[in-house]
């Protein structure tokens, strides 16, 4: 009988596994586990720095002077986020006005910031659209000093803001509630 051939410094041979069996079943579910985790990481990441980026924006279009914001002037500070893009799109119209060309350049481009123009503007005229709270003096102040940090960014309040609520068609509300307020102050005195 022939003796069995020893492995190299003592090492176990590795077995093959079978693909129908609980082990390659349980090697499958573990790769498909680390796969959607690093995924999910790629994704937070994108969202993080989309969200950075507009932070960005309305930080450098801030004007120094205020130390609070009306809800006006915020529609109108996100109403010039949402017009961002009109310089590029106009140079965009430029190139592809040019006469001897074939097909549009930048196409693709071009379709990319009008579906983003088009969200966005479906979001400020329907539930709001997330801005950060300049409204409110101590935020704007945070605001302000932030330096960029991706890491710092849920410290950041933020607001949903709607064109009703920049245009201040709920009147009726902050007077009831006006009227709540003394109620209760005539009640206490």
């Amino acid at each position: 009988q022939p003796k069995l051939r020893k492995t190299q410094g003592g090492k176990q041979e590795k077995k093959v596994i079978h693909p129908y069996s609980r082990k390659a079943a349980q090697l499958a579910r573990e790769a498909h586990k680390q796969e959607k985790k690093e995924n999910d990481d790629v994704i937070i990441n994108v969202k993080f720095i989309l969200v950075g980026e507009k932070l960005q924006w309305f930080q450098s279009h801030l004007d120094p002077n205020k130390i609070e914001y009306t809800k006006k002037e915020a529609g109108e500070l996100i109403e010039n986020y949402m017009c961002r893009f009109n310089a590029e799109l106009e140079q965009i119209e430029l190139q592809n006005s040019i006469k001897g060309r074939q097909g549009r350049q930048h196409g693709s481009r071009e379709t990319v910031i009008k579906q983003t123009i088009e969200r966005e503007r479906q979001l400020y005229e329907g539930y709001g659209i997330e801005i950060p709270d300049i409204m409110n003096r101590k935020h704007l102040k945070f605001f302000r000093e932030w330096d960029g940090d991706l890491r710092k960014l849920p410290n950041i309040k933020m607001k949903k803001l709607s064109a009703r609520d920049a245009a201040g068609s709920h009147p009726e509300v902050a007077d009831t509630e006006a009227e709540e307020e003394l109620n209760k102050a005539e009640e206490v005195a």
